[in-house]
């Protein structure tokens, strides 16, 4: 039988991976912001994919932060502002993981992005840590 907090462990151990890919930033001129930008939105995906395996909710193989969230409104009743901000970084992981007719990423866009994921992130992690799966 697998281990449930395990499999709750490895999404926010991943998580944090992707966030701490996307603090790091642009270290060198090669790293594109779009990439740094989609780390957000890995760390987003992953950290509501713990919440939900916390709540024992399934889910599909989906890149949408939103149907995520609507997943998760079957356990939680009150997400905050930044939490539902947060599918704007969905076409991070969709439109501008490759090559196209997009605009351009800004650090502010960046910046942006790299906040919200932080915010969830620790959202998400408290949230896991009150159900006392780490303690």
């Amino acid at each position: 039988m697998k281990n449930y907090n395990n499999d709750v462990y490895e999404w926010i151990n991943r998580a944090e991976s992707n966030l701490e890919r996307a603090r790091i930033g642009k270290d060198s001129p090669k790293i594109l912001l779009e990439d740094l930008c989609f780390d957000c939105h890995q760390c987003v995906e992953k950290s509501l994919k713990a919440l939900l395996i916390s709540n024992n909710i399934e889910f599909p193989k989906t890149h949408s932060i939103n149907l995520l969230i609507n997943l998760l409104k079957e356990k939680i009743n009150f997400f905050p502002e930044f939490v539902l901000e947060s599918v704007i970084l969905t076409d991070y992981a969709v439109e501008m993981r490759y090559p196209g007719n997009y605009e351009k990423i800004t650090s502010v866009d960046y910046f942006n992005a790299y906040q919200i994921a932080l915010r969830v992130f620790e959202w998400a992690k408290s949230i896991i840590n009150n159900e006392t799966l780490f303690n």
